[in-house]
């Protein structure tokens, strides 16, 4: 009888430690769905956003691509969705000669904000957006330079095709800068908002 009941409050015991860790499991994995929805969808609005009128390379490419980088931390899914979205938005806008190094230079910004703000302040945060304005600056021009037959594939030729784009770095700078303080902004104001999409990400420094 006594070893009976033991056993019935042990397993007692045993069902409500179980049905506890399974609620925590269970609330665990909804802040972790309802953030990567969030982030998906901020992901999703930002390619939106290249389909709005705006000027000359004043886009949220590279914003959307630090962002990604930053707060998806498989780095397969981190690369997959600004990619993908990028195909979607450029089978609307159509796509272009050479739209594949554009794509190198958004998987080069990726790789920015997951080496880079890992643990995010205001400072890491301007030098990486910064530094992707350069990084596409570099990739894209040497792909209309080696691609578009506009200028003479030698160094005179790739000093001219950089020269004549520098013009439009500034608005470059500008959109990076622009799109990152609202995207990381707006994340960052939903997590106050909403704690459940708190969970994981990158840590201030």
């Amino acid at each position: 009888m006594g070893g009976t009941l033991v056993g019935r409050l042990a397993r007692l015991g045993f069902d409500r430690l179980s049905n506890c860790a399974q609620r925590r499991y269970s609330v665990g994995m909804t802040a972790n769905h309802s953030r990567i929805l969030a982030l998906f969808l901020a992901i999703a609005i930002a390619a939106v956003l290249r389909l709005v009128p705006h000027p000359p390379n004043f886009t949220p490419i590279g914003a959307m691509a630090l962002f990604s980088g930053a707060y998806l931390g498989r780095r397969s899914i981190a690369f997959a969705a600004p990619l993908g979205a990028m195909l979607l938005s450029d089978a609307l806008i159509g796509f272009y000669s050479g739209f594949w190094v554009t794509y190198l230079g958004v998987a080069a910004i990726v790789l920015i904000g997951w080496l880079v703000l890992s643990r995010l302040s205001v400072v890491r945060l301007g030098v990486a957006a910064i530094a992707s304005s350069v990084i596409f600056f570099l990739v894209s021009n040497f792909g209309t330079w080696a691609l578009s037959g506009m200028y003479p594939h030698n160094a005179a030729g790739l000093a001219a095709c950089y020269i004549a784009a520098i013009p439009f770095f500034q608005n470059t700078v500008a959109g990076d800068l622009f799109y990152t303080t609202l995207l990381f902004g707006g994340f960052k104001l939903a997590e106050l908002l909403v704690p459940r999409l708190r969970a994981g990400g990158p840590q201030p420094a």
